[in-house]
């Protein structure tokens, strides 16, 4: 819902802001007052085509801003949201145009900016215009399944086929997938199988190389401490310091020996310090046996395998060699095991799990079929009643001539979600004449009744989602019983939605929830526009003026309390 429009300085608005109220709003006034300026304003706001002679002269810009309610429609807030901008339902929802005056424009959407393409999209969701120069929506060929959709109630239809075909492409993936697999596979099985052969005799273990690699720091270092404590038992435990230690000791005793001969007994000095040596060397010669024996208990206490360091660095090496050559790493050599003899597997599987998988993705091609079948008889049934409901709009509207119907185009070799037809609605102009689309339809006020004439056959529904909907001078050209059959048709259809209508037939005006008069006038030298909205008095008297021109008589007050009843 549109709650307010706020212009500054559009051609001939300076300042306005309006607030819009639910129901049928009716612009009357003066040829020239202004009324399509405001309008204008709107679809700048919009994201329309900006053209800079819609700044007002002498101002450096124009803004216009449109404030709407969010609407609870999931796909234009899943639309506003893939743009980054946030939108709940109820939410206050600000579209909003600068154009400066050398041409340039700048987009907001909640006062964020916004590129005009974004602006745009968003705004044709909220807004369909439909008048003497442009009708959108309508004309998009790409809404009419939408439509017709909402129409016929067939959203449980849809979900079905929306669900199957979602299966069926799970199911088609899984397959291509299980084909490329095993083509892939079977081109390279028996480079598959001789690394796999590889890798069973070399049998890697999950985190080995960090364990090897801890071991070989460790026997590395052993080792050298062995080399170290042999060299360290060789100059302990050799014959030149036995030898040594046993020469020294006969040398001594032979001295103590000839200190006897030459009668040097006893208590002699002599004797006591030769005696003493003899001890020291005999204490010497034991505790080089004890340092030998500490020497072989700590080689000893080395727990580890000769050539063990080998062993290992040939474990770590052949790992990473092999690793290497598979391009990948040490620690994913086990998964590439399981890999490699999982696609041996698939290789020797292949042709059942393929079987399995033809006759899933048929299944589910099957029931797409089925879900298509039913939604596209809905989609027939509901094309018929809008056919006979979009007819019977027709004649009251001053185009019984005209003829409608809806065309079914299959959609060759897809299943998609939306089923598998396109919906166009389309048109006769003249009896005898080709269906075409609904532009070709010539005049612009014809063009807009029958756009008339669609939305009164689609509103029937009061589940359907409708837009802001704007209605520019649909009554040109006609009058009377046709005029009035057209304000009856914007007042229904306004009944919970929300209807602009721009018009020069009391008729038309009579119908009106809110009734806003745009008035031009002259100040301060320039001409200016303003809009107002009208009490119940100032109504009848404008009606009453278009029903008789510039002098309002008695009769047409009473003409125009009649048309308001």
């Amino acid at each position: 819902m549109l709650t307010s429009l706020s212009i500054r300085d559009v051609v001939l608005v300076d300042a306005l802001d309006l607030d819009v109220e639910q129901g049928l709003t009716v612009l009357t006034g003066e040829t020239g007052a202004g009324k399509s300026i405001i309008l204008d304003a709107l679809g700048l706001a919009l994201g329309a085509r900006a053209d800079s002679g819609l700044v007002r002269r002498g101002a450096k810009q124009a803004v216009a801003t449109a404030v709407f309610v969010t609407p609870n429609d999931p796909d234009l807030i899943a639309a506003i949201e893939e743009r980054g901008f946030e939108a709940k339902v109820g939410d206050e929802l600000i579209l909003r145009r600068i154009l400066s005056a050398d041409g340039r424009s700048k987009a907001y959407i909640n006062d964020q900016p916004a590129g005009v393409t974004a602006l745009k999209e968003i705004g044709s969701r909220l807004v369909e215009v439909h008048g003497q120069h442009e009708t959108v929506g309508l004309l998009d060929w790409r809404t009419h399944r939408g439509l017709l959709d909402a129409y016929g109630g067939l959203q449980p239809q849809l979900q079905a086929v929306a669900e199957a075909a979602r299966l069926l492409k799970d199911a088609e993936q899984k397959l291509a997938e299980l084909q490329s697999d095993a083509a892939n596979a079977a081109a390279r099985a028996e480079e598959i199988s001789h690394n796999l052969s590889e890798l069973d005799v070399l049998d890697p273990k999950e985190d080995e190389e960090t364990a090897l690699a801890g071991d070989r720091a460790v026997l590395g270092a052993a080792e050298k401490a062995l080399a170290d404590l042999a060299d360290a038992r060789t100059q302990l435990g050799g014959d030149k310091l036995s030898q040594k230690l046993s020469a020294a000791l006969r040398a001594v005793e032979h001295a103590r020996t000839r200190a006897g001969q030459a009668g040097i007994e006893g208590d002699h000095p002599v004797i006591k310090s030769l005696s003493d040596a003899v001890e020291a060397i005999d204490r010497t010669m034991v505790e080089a046996m004890e340092a030998i024996a500490a020497v072989d208990a700590a080689a000893d206490a080395f727990d580890f395998e000769p050539g063990q360091l080998d062993k290992t660095e040939e474990r770590l090496f052949a790992l990473r060699a092999t690793a290497r050559k598979l391009n990948t790493t040490v620690d994913a050599l086990p998964s590439l095991r399981i890999k490699l003899r999982e696609q041996l597997r698939l290789i020797e599987n292949s042709e059942e799990a393929l079987t399995n998988a033809r006759r899933e993705a048929a299944l589910a091609a099957q029931a797409y079929d089925a879900a298509a079948s039913v939604l596209s008889e809905a989609r027939g049934d509901a094309a018929e009643r809008l056919k006979v409901a979009v007819l019977g709009e027709l004649g009251p509207l001053k185009l019984e001539r005209a003829q409608f119907r809806v065309a079914l185009e299959p959609i060759e070799a897809r299943r998609g979600p939306e089923g598998r037809e396109n919906v166009r609605f389309q048109v006769a102009t003249n009896v005898g004449t080709d269906f075409g689309p609904l532009d070709s339809v010539a005049s612009g006020g014809e063009l807009a009744r029958f756009a008339l004439a669609m939305k009164a056959a689609l509103a029937s529904r009061e589940d359907i989602i409708q837009p802001v909907m704007i209605f520019d001078e649909v009554d040109q050209g006609v009058g009377g019983a046709v005029a009035e059959a057209v304000g009856g048709r914007l007042k229904r259809l306004a009944n919970g939605a929300q209807v602009l209508v721009v018009t020069h037939s009391p008729q038309v005006a009579a119908c009106g929830h809110t009734h806003w008069k745009v008035r031009k006038a002259d100040k301060d030298g320039m001409t200016t526009s303003t809009v107002d909205p009208l009490n119940e008095t100032d109504r009848l008297e404008e009606i009453a003026r278009m029903l008789s021109g510039a002098h309002v008589t008695d009769e047409a007050r009473g003409a125009a309390r009649r048309l308001i009843g």
